[in-house]
């Protein structure tokens, strides 16, 4: 088996390392080092605003795709099925209280039927490309995970190559070298996402990676001002004393801010004012809460 993983960022893991003339938004960088020594791995990297990113595997196997996506191993991937969501859930929960740095204010995700529906609907259109800003938006902007592969993976799989990308970040920092693929990574464990939908389509026009795997997390993450700083050190649950589960905080905001001087226009000019009420929602209506 011989697995190629591709990353694609417009900002911004061993074997052999190979460095080819890329368009001017993207970098090629080797893999993690996790892979097995007779396995090769090529990836680079396409965020967009508030840095989303997408993954794609490709896993060469034989025999070769069911015609019309039938595959049970792919019916079992369906995300409308209970068990599948749960699946999702603890994962990415598992994940999030394991960072290193420990975090004091990492939200428990929960599972949203309408960031789903935004999710799936965007892998039904089985592109290679992030869905816009407004496609995945809810109350909140909303962030985004994309993997593509040829076969059929486990979801864990799929969001646990998000997360390896840890190896590369370093926490207060950022990434590890210039071009350091790192942002599935930080939207995982972005404190604050605390909802998230996911989808998986059967694309038979493609040509070799034929399963989409959309993942959207609300609010969204990877903000530029804090993308080094995905979360905030501390004891586990250090930031929500009596809202607690598992080393997870639970008090969860529902709005965000549109603004990065909240905290200082609700001092000067109060929550009545007409601009903090439409654009500092979070600071003014989630006191004592996480946002």
């Amino acid at each position: 088996m011989k697995f190629f993983h591709y990353l694609k960022s417009k900002s911004f893991n061993d074997y052999e390392t190979k460095h080819h003339a890329l368009p001017a938004d993207t970098v090629e960088e080797p893999c993690h080092p996790g892979l097995k020594t007779y396995e090769r791995a090529q990836c680079f990297s396409i965020s967009m605003a508030l840095l989303p990113v997408v993954l794609f595997l490709t896993a060469v196997l034989l025999p070769s795709f069911p015609t019309e996506g039938k595959d049970p191993s792919f019916t079992a991937l369906i995300t409308t099925q209970t068990q599948v969501q749960r699946e999702i859930v603890n994962k990415h929960n598992e994940l999030r209280k394991s960072v290193s740095p420990p975090a004091s204010n990492m939200l428990k995700m929960e599972w949203s039927r309408e960031v789903t529906a935004n999710a799936q609907k965007w892998a039904n259109k089985c592109t290679l490309e992030h869905s816009s800003p407004n496609e995945r938006k809810t109350s909140t902007k909303c962030g985004e995970n994309l993997y593509m592969s040829s076969d059929p993976t486990a979801w864990s799989d799929a969001i646990q190559s998000w997360f390896n990308e840890h190896h590369d970040f370093i926490y207060g920092s950022g990434p590890k070298s210039t071009g350091a693929i790192v942002g599935h990574y930080t939207q995982l464990v972005w404190y604050s996402s605390f909802r998230v939908g996911c989808g998986i389509a059967y694309c038979p026009n493609q040509e070799s990676l034929k399963y989409y795997y959309v993942c959207q997390y609300c609010p969204a993450g990877n903000n530029v001002s804090k993308k080094n700083t995905p979360y905030q050190q501390g004891a586990p649950c250090g930031s929500c004393p009596g809202n607690c589960d598992n080393g997870l905080c639970t008090n969860t905001c529902e709005y965000e801010d549109l603004l990065s001087n909240c905290d200082s226009l609700k001092k000067t000019a109060g929550c009545e004012h007409e601009l903090l009420k439409e654009k500092c929602k979070a600071t003014c209506l989630c006191e004592g809460k996480i946002y």
